[in-house]
């Protein structure tokens, strides 16, 4: 077999897996018709990330509405200004609200364990929560998955920060935030609640950094909202293309 025969059949085998873990989370569980149409219209979104969510769309909460900058974002319903009112189980089973962790920067992660680029990110933010620990940044994670499969992920792969479960709830809590079934996304909010930016597809150092850093000139008053989100907009979509050029060179 050829190597690029190989490569081929290796990532036709990753894709299938990915598939299969998303399409058997879907099957065992109901969800909302909105998220199920959601989810039907676009069914290799969350799982078809494994195959190049780096190079997948970037946006940021834009003004009151909190409408995305980016129209080719997959979302059913506009990003919201603010955190909205979500509770979910942690792996204990105790319900706990999004809410709880406002007064101060929050990074909420939408990730599954079948998906590649989640798993890949994972300690990254576990990097940022320790080396911004001083600002107060916390990291909540929300896993769109089965409950067995998430603790069996953890038990191997410690997490140091919250991570809720969706299962039943999990692609109702996308929605919630204006995403259809696209794994992962990270969504920046400030100490108010208010989102500042979301991230789709695997987030980056370079990415992440920008982004902490107009949070913190935002909370130091330094700039406004909007020139925040502008800014992160322009940002992320500047990293997008170099991430996409380096690749290339790569390949």
């Amino acid at each position: 077999m050829t190597l690029v025969a190989r490569t081929l059949a290796i990532g036709l085998v990753a894709l299938a897996g990915a598939l299969a873990g998303f399409l058997s989370y879907r099957s065992a569980h109901r969800v909302p018709d909105a998220a199920t149409v959601a989810a039907a219209a676009h069914p290799i979104s969350a799982p078809g990330a494994t195959a190049d969510a780096s190079a997948a769309p970037t946006a940021a909460a834009g003004g009151p509405s909190g409408a995305p900058a980016d129209d080719d974002v997959p979302r059913s319903r506009p990003i919201p200004a603010t955190v909205p009112e979500l509770a979910l189980p942690d792996l204990s089973g105790r319900q706990t609200s999004l809410r709880q962790f406002l007064g101060h920067p929050l990074i909420i992660n939408f990730w599954a364990t079948w998906c590649a680029p989640c798993r890949r990110e994972l300690p990254l933010l576990q990097q940022l929560r320790r080396a911004h620990r001083a600002e107060g940044l916390e990291i909540v994670g929300i896993a769109v998955d089965f409950r067995a499969a998430v603790a069996a992920y953890t038990a191997r792969q410690p997490i140091d920060y919250p991570v809720l479960i969706g299962e039943d709830a999990g692609l109702a809590a996308t929605e919630q935030f204006g995403m259809q079934a696209v794994l992962p996304f990270s969504v920046f909010a400030d100490a108010q609640g208010r989102i500042v930016a979301v991230k789709v597809g695997e987030l980056h150092r370079d990415e992440a950094a920008y982004i902490l850093d107009a949070m913190r000139e935002l909370a130091a008053g330094h700039l406004s909202l909007p020139e925040a989100q502008a800014g992160i907009t322009q940002r992320l979509r500047d990293l997008a293309v170099a991430h996409a050029k380096a690749g290339s060179d790569d390949s």
